[in-house]
């Protein structure tokens, strides 16, 4: 408790210095600024790292208690897949499926993960020997995703959907997103692939309207594409822009979308 004490009084005290060097009439604060709010976001990031002060990072904290929410909405959609030593949660369809492994020292092919029907896109021009090797074709299901890591996890029960989730944000936080204009968190999946759920399953704190995007599996279009796929003409998933942040700057991207209201 002393040792956390330290480092918060530590934090509070760059903090103070940073803002003494941003009083008006400073001249050295326009040169400074830049360092002095570099060294406060390594150093906060370091002495969060090391006393464990998780109550500074919002955005994964939350993250785990909406998707438990999501988890309990449809139960009956949520898996133990012990074929990727993980749990999935499938769509109302059974059409597409987010997978995240439990064990990444045991996952046979990747640590997050789509699943989803080929179909529609093999009817639509896909040449499934064209796709980048990110992508894994198995029994008529298109596989894309990523490896986090090679960690042999540890829980202090049995793993559940939640904890196994819980790993991903503890080891690999990078991979938790935020996306402001649906007010969703997401699961980097690599390469432009993302699974995505609301914050609030009721209401869409950005737009404060009805959220009627509870879950959403995103794909990116440009490797189907390449591999022949005529985007209009992919039945059940919407092909369309999506604003996202690329480098400080909002941008309309292309990507398939597949949403569904679970309430």
């Amino acid at each position: 408790m002393k040792m956390k004490r330290k480092m918060k009084n530590s934090i509070r005290k760059i903090a103070l210095a940073v803002a003494e060097v941003m009083v008006p009439g400073n001249v050295k604060s326009f040169f400074l600024y830049g360092k002095f709010a570099l060294a406060v976001t390594v150093m906060a990031a370091a002495l969060t790292a090391c006393s464990g002060l998780s109550g500074l990072d919002v955005v994964g904290k939350d993250s785990v208690s909406s998707f438990e929410k999501v988890l309990n909405a449809i139960p009956d959609k949520v898996q133990a897949d012990e074929m990727n030593v993980g749990w999935s949660l499938s769509a109302p369809d059974n059409t597409v499926r987010f997978i995240w492994s439990e064990n990444y020292s045991k996952s046979p092919l990747y640590d997050v993960m789509l699943e989803f029907d080929a179909k529609p896109f093999v009817d639509a021009g896909l040449d499934t020997s064209k796709l980048p090797k990110n992508y894994t074709i198995y029994k008529g299901m298109l596989i894309v995703g990523t490896k986090l890591g090679g960690d042999d996890l540890k829980y202090s029960g049995k793993p559940t959907a939640l904890a196994a989730y819980e790993q991903i944000v503890k080891k690999y936080r990078d991979s938790i997103g935020y996306h402001t204009a649906l007010d969703h968190y997401n699961v980097n999946l690599g390469d432009g692939n993302l699974f995505e759920w609301a914050k609030d399953l009721s209401t869409n704190g950005t737009t404060k309207e009805n959220q009627d995007k509870d879950i959403v599996f995103v794909l990116n279009p440009e490797p189907l594409i390449a591999a022949g796929v005529d985007p209009k003409k992919v039945k059940g998933w919407i092909y369309t822009t999506v604003n996202v942040d690329i480098n400080g700057k909002p941008t309309d991207v292309y990507k398939f979308l597949k949403a569904f209201n679970l309430q």
